[in-house]
């Protein structure tokens, strides 16, 4: 069976997380004294043969446990990606997107996602069912907006990472350079076959400085253990 490799994502500038007073990227600000990035890899270590991480050009230099290969990312996530796949060995026949900014996803995700894509898909994404109302709000401004109107949650799922691709599907994706804040999308727009499996609460996106409060929590109980 040809290997996997995982792309963890962490060359964004983070500027909805704000200023931080040790100057440390996003990524980098420590959740239970370790990086935030340092629990991303060793998920995708755990489930994939190899571990490419993409950071911004400044870091590019840094040596990083846990990875095979370092690679200075674009300006946006999709250029971040197209850097991470130049790096990916040829045998490989699944990539694994993953945001550094969802520390607490586990290797066992990892494993469902890509055993999704071993099974057919060109493409396997976590999801969780939105639980809360949804309103359109077509003008948003500083003082909030008019509501259009209330939207059913049924069959509305929220989505997250770790996303496994058929490497092949993913690279065709990437071809005409496209911009997208979801993978997995572009290989809808292509007409591929994009499944959705259980996600994970404690796979919960870091935004802002608020969002470290309930990851600390989420993780608290996994430190050090073999349940990552």
């Amino acid at each position: 069976m040809a290997r996997t490799w995982a792309l963890v994502l962490a060359a964004g500038a983070g500027t909805r997380f704000g200023t931080n007073p040790d100057g440390l990227t996003k990524a980098m600000v420590p959740i239970l004294k370790r990086p935030m990035v340092a629990w991303s890899v060793e998920a995708a270590r755990r489930a994939c043969d190899g571990v490419t991480l993409v950071v911004a050009a400044s870091m590019a230099e840094r040596e990083f446990d846990g990875v095979d290969t370092v690679v200075a990312g674009g300006d946006s996530r999709s250029e971040s990606v197209r850097a991470g796949l130049e790096t990916v060995p040829d045998d490989v026949d699944v990539v694994v997107c993953h945001d550094a900014a969802r520390p607490g996803a586990s290797a066992a995700l990892f494993e469902r996602v890509i055993a999704a894509v071993r099974s057919g898909a060109d493409a396997a994404v976590p999801a969780l069912a939105v639980s809360d109302t949804l309103k359109r709000v077509p003008e948003w401004g500083d003082s909030g907006g008019a509501v259009a109107e209330t939207v059913s949650r049924d069959g509305i799922f929220a989505v997250q990472t770790p996303q496994a691709f058929r490497r092949a599907a993913l690279v065709n994706a990437h071809d005409v350079e496209p911009e997208a804040t979801d993978d997995a999308a572009l290989i809808e727009a292509a007409g591929g076959t994009v499944m959705a499996i259980p996600g994970e609460a404690t796979a919960h996106k870091v935004t802002t400085a608020a969002d470290l409060v309930v990851v600390e929590a989420l993780l608290s109980g996994r430190a050090g253990s073999d349940g990552l």
